[in-house]
């Protein structure tokens, strides 16, 4: 007899952690929550809200007062769901609408009153190297394969092989812009399916040679709008293989659009009425990008950006950092000085551990950029040595950088095109997830990390103490070494006054 007591007691308990993505999309707002058990990313549940963020955005790039409390509304609600998270094993992703919105800054700060959790503005290339690793994590064709993404105001093209990128574009043309665009009070009409499908094939000139001529064994789609159009295509005609497409079906479904007239009319089973008004835009877009480059089958991936933020929190916990190969990327094609950067890094760290309490810093992540841009500092040193912090931080500010999201990135900029020299304060960006004085206090622990180095040699530093309050900082080095270094004397001086343009005091 079953004794439910005791169920289970001899079963091993292996350590999980519980993580959560969530996506802010142009259309939709989607969370997932999932386990990390012995490496294995498990998926528990799915959210999605729709909020039309990009229905808010005008041609001038203002996101209207609307659709930010719509916004904000819906991440109130998914905070809820989040309550029990730890700040780490949440990740937030925003993708083309905060990236283009001027008043972006607006919202995330309003954000931060409803929602707790840190948002990240991802470039294009970014999202799309994040959509690739969903589909990698989950699909396993042999050779190289396209993926498309299309969302709500872009649509990302990527072609990889295994786990890695060959190349990666996104292109401003999603099914929320392009309603509002072509598909206006839900009108269609095969004249606006001609302009739409026109317009999308100019943005897609910019690719298609490129792409065919690196070529692909696979074609797979992923995320909303594609899901819809595969998932109806396949009512269709019972002929076609599961979860694929062909530009024969998406004829199809044009033809159906335009006898309806409209959208509201659109009668086609399973179609959901929050997919129905963008759903013409979508499949404008897709037959634009059949014909363009020449498609000749598409096959639906469940996976997507929030899987592909999941698994890369899976392989961060597992020490596989995908900025650590960014760096070492960098590093090998600018010919960085390991030695140095080494030499930086680990008199920057020791420096942040002593004061990372004192000056509110303690923080994982500050941490990790802090110890990148010690590493990256000199990056710019292939391209002339004078003025090599703004060569170095022009580099990291303009290059793609692959785990790094656009403020982390910003910050890594930043940090580093003012590791030496003059501080120049109206050249600080100003930041949204983080405070500007924590900006201040890691570029100053970069600058004497690079100071205390600057004869560039091993073994020659005693041990140095630091302590900090919130504008005061002092070293402290061993009795009478200083005296026996005139030249460390002056570098010190000269870095006291560089200092005080930013308001704090150094003493030694």
């Amino acid at each position: 007899m079953l004794n439910l007591n005791n169920a289970f007691d001899s079963v091993e308990v292996r350590e999980s952690i519980k993580v959560a993505a969530l996506d802010i999309g142009s259309n939709s707002f989607h969370l997932v929550v999932a386990r990390i058990v012995a490496g294995s990313v498990q998926i528990l549940h799915r959210v999605k809200q729709k909020v039309r963020l990009a229905d808010g955005l005008n041609s001038e790039g203002y996101l209207s007062a609307e659709a930010q409390q719509r916004g904000l509304d819906t991440l109130a609600t998914i905070a809820e769901s989040l309550q029990d998270f730890a700040p780490e094993s949440v990740r937030v992703v925003a993708t083309h609408t905060l990236r283009k919105a001027s008043n972006t800054k607006e919202f995330l700060q309003a954000a931060k009153k409803v929602f707790p959790f840190p948002i990240e503005v991802i470039s294009g290339a970014e999202e799309a190297r994040l959509i690739y690793q969903g589909v990698a994590h989950t699909n396993h064709q042999q050779g190289q394969r396209l993926v498309i993404d299309i969302g709500g105001g872009s649509t990302e093209f990527i072609i990889g092989e295994g786990f890695e990128t060959k190349i990666l574009r996104s292109l401003q043309m999603g099914c929320v812009s392009y309603t509002n665009k072509f598909f206006k009070n839900g009108d269609l009409k095969a004249k606006a399916f001609a302009k739409a499908i026109t317009s999308a094939q100019q943005e897609l000139e910019m690719i298609d040679k490129k792409f065919n001529h690196l070529g692909w064994k696979s074609c797979i789609g992923t995320s909303g709008t594609i899901k819809s159009i595969i998932e109806l295509a396949s009512q269709l005609d019972s002929t076609n293989r599961d979860n694929c497409v062909s530009l024969s079906d998406l004829n199809t479904l044009m033809n159906l659009c335009c006898a309806a007239g409209n959208s509201k009319d659109l009668k086609l089973q399973d179609l959901n009425d929050d997919r129905r008004p963008v759903f013409a835009a979508g499949l404008a877009i897709l037959i634009a990008i059949f014909k363009s480059m020449g498609i000749s089958e598409m096959e639906l991936s469940s996976a997507a950006l929030r899987e592909g933020v999941l698994y890369e929190m899976g392989d961060q916990l597992a020490q596989t950092d995908i900025r650590q190969r960014s760096a070492d990327s960098l590093a090998t094609r600018y010919d960085v000085d390991i030695d140095h950067a080494k030499r930086v890094l680990n008199t920057t760290m020791a420096l942040y551990q002593q004061v990372r309490k004192s000056w509110g810093i303690a923080h994982t992540e500050l941490r990790s950029l802090l110890g990148w841009s010690a590493l990256l500092h000199e990056v710019g040193l292939q391209i002339n040595t004078r003025g090599v912090q703004r060569h170095s931080g022009y580099i990291l500010q303009n290059i793609d950088l692959p785990g790094f999201g656009q403020e982390q990135q910003n910050l890594l900029a930043t940090l580093v095109r003012f590791h030496r020299k003059k501080i120049r304060t109206s050249d600080i960006p100003e930041f949204t997830l983080l405070q500007q004085d924590q900006v201040l206090k890691l570029m100053i622990l970069l600058r004497l990390g690079v100071m205390l180095n600057i004869k560039r040699q091993d073994d020659i530093l005693p041990d140095i103490k630091i302590s900090a309050d919130e504008k005061n900082v002092k070293l402290s080095f061993p009795d009478d070494w200083l005296q026996q270094k005139p030249v460390f004397n002056a570098d010190i001086e000269r870095e006291m006054d560089y200092l005080k343009e930013i308001d704090f005091k150094l003493q030694f």
